[in-house]
C-alpha cells in the first residue's frame, strides 16, 4: 500500500515492501504517484517470479541447460564469473540495462571484445529462458545494450618452413607431445582438445574420429591416410591447457611470433581445401555455416590464389 502525503513544499511517497518501509520526496503529487505506482508493480512483478535472485538463475542455468552441452565446463565457469560480478543474492529484477553495460566495460579491460560477445550470449540467453520460460522476470536487461565489434577474423597460416621448425626442434616429455600434436591436428584440422583425445577416440578400420565437439555431442571426423599413421600412438598424457602454455613457451623459444596452435586449424582447412569441394571440406570441418568456413578458416590469400589460376 502507497502513501501520499504533502511534506513542505513538496509531496512525500511511501511504501512498504517485505517489511521494509521506503519513502522519497518530489516536488509534485503526480512524481509521487508515479514512483508509487512503480515500486508497487515491481513488488507484484517479484511476487509473480518468486523473488528470484541472480544465483538462483545461475543454478537453474547450469543444471537444466549448461549440463546438456559438450562445452558444460566453459559455460559452467563463465557464469560463476558472472555470479561475482553481479552477486548471488542480487534480485533478478533488479538487473538491468546499466547493470549490463557495466559488467560489459568491466569485461572489455581484461579479455577481449570477440570472448566479451561470446560471453554476453551466455548472459543474454539465461535472461531470455528467465523472462520467457521461466516467468521470473517481465523485462530484458539487455534491450538497448551496445555489444562491441568481434576481433576482425584471424589470417595467419602456418608456413612449411616453420612447421619444420617447429616439429624438428629436440624436445622430450609433454613438449614433445604438443610437437605430435601439433603434426596431427595441420593434417586433421581439428581442435587442440579434439587432438589430444583422438588416439583413443580413432577406428582405424573406418578411419574416423568420434569425439566431442564444440557444437556436437558426437563428432565424425574423417582422417586421411598421413593422419591416420599419426594417431597409431599412445594416449596423450598432456592437458589442454597445460599443452597450450607449452606449445606457446615452445614458439617464443624458437622465435615464432603470431602464430598460435588454433592457427593449425586454418592452415590445415587452407590446404585441405584444394584437395575437396567446400561441402566435403564443411563435412571435414564440422561446419553447418560455410560463411564461417570462408571468413574465418579459409586463409589463402588473393595473390595465392592469382598465382594457381
Amino acid at each position: 500500500m502507497a502513501y501520499i502525503r504533502k511534506y513542505r513544499d513538496a509531496w512525500r511517497a511511501e511504501i512498504q515492501r517485505n517489511g521494509i518501509r521506503t519513502s522519497k520526496v518530489f516536488s509534485t503529487k503526480r512524481e509521487a504517484q508515479a514512483w508509487a505506482l512503480e515500486q508497487e508493480a515491481t513488488a507484484k512483478r517479484a511476487r509473480a517470479g518468486g523473488n528470484k535472485s541472480f544465483g538462483d538463475a545461475v543454478d537453474r542455468y547450469q543444471a537444466d541447460v549448461s549440463s546438456t552441452k559438450a562445452g558444460a565446463k566453459w559455460e559452467i565457469a563463465r557464469l560463476e564469473v558472472m555470479r561475482d560480478f553481479f552477486g548471488a543474492d542480487a534480485g533478478l529484477l533488479d538487473i538491468d540495462s546499466p547493470h549490463i553495460a557495466a559488467w560489459r566495460d568491466a569485461r572489455l579491460k581484461t579479455v577481449s571484445a570477440s570472448t566479451v560477445v561470446r560471453e554476453a550470449n551466455l548472459l543474454r540467453n539465461l535472461f531470455n529462458l528467465a523472462r520467457k520460460e521461466w516467468k521470473w522476470i517481465d523485462h530484458a536487461p539487455f534491450d538497448g545494450v551496445k555489444l562491441p565489434k568481434e576481433n576482425p577474423p584471424r589470417h595467419q597460416l602456418w608456413t612449411w618452413q616453420l612447421i619444420k621448425r617447429v616439429l624438428r626442434a629436440p624436445r622430450t616429455g609433454k613438449t614433445a607431445e604438443m610437437q605430435a600434436a601439433f603434426h596431427i591436428a595441420l593434417r586433421t584440422g581439428m581442435r587442440l582438445q579434439e587432438v589430444l583425445a583422438a588416439p583413443g577416440d580413432f577406428d582405424p578400420r573406418r578411419s574416423v574420429v568420434t569425439t566431442k565437439t564444440k557444437t556436437e555431442i558426437r563428432g565424425q571426423i574423417p582422417i586421411g591416410r598421413i593422419a591416420a599413421k599419426l594417431l597409431a600412438r599412445p594416449a596423450f598424457t598432456v592437458g589442454a591447457n597445460e599443452g597450450s602454455v607449452l606449445f606457446s613457451k615452445l614458439c617464443r623459444e624458437l622465435l615464432i611470433n603470431g602464430l598460435t596452435f588454433h592457427d593449425t586449424r586454418g592452415t590445415a582447412l587452407t590446404h585441405l581445401a584444394r584437395k575437396v569441394d567446400v561441402m566435403t571440406l564443411a563435412r571435414i570441418s564440422r561446419h553447418k555455416d560455410l560463411k564461417i568456413l570462408m571468413n574465418h578458416y579459409y586463409r589463402e590469400t588473393s595473390d595465392q590464389i592469382a598465382a594457381r589460376i
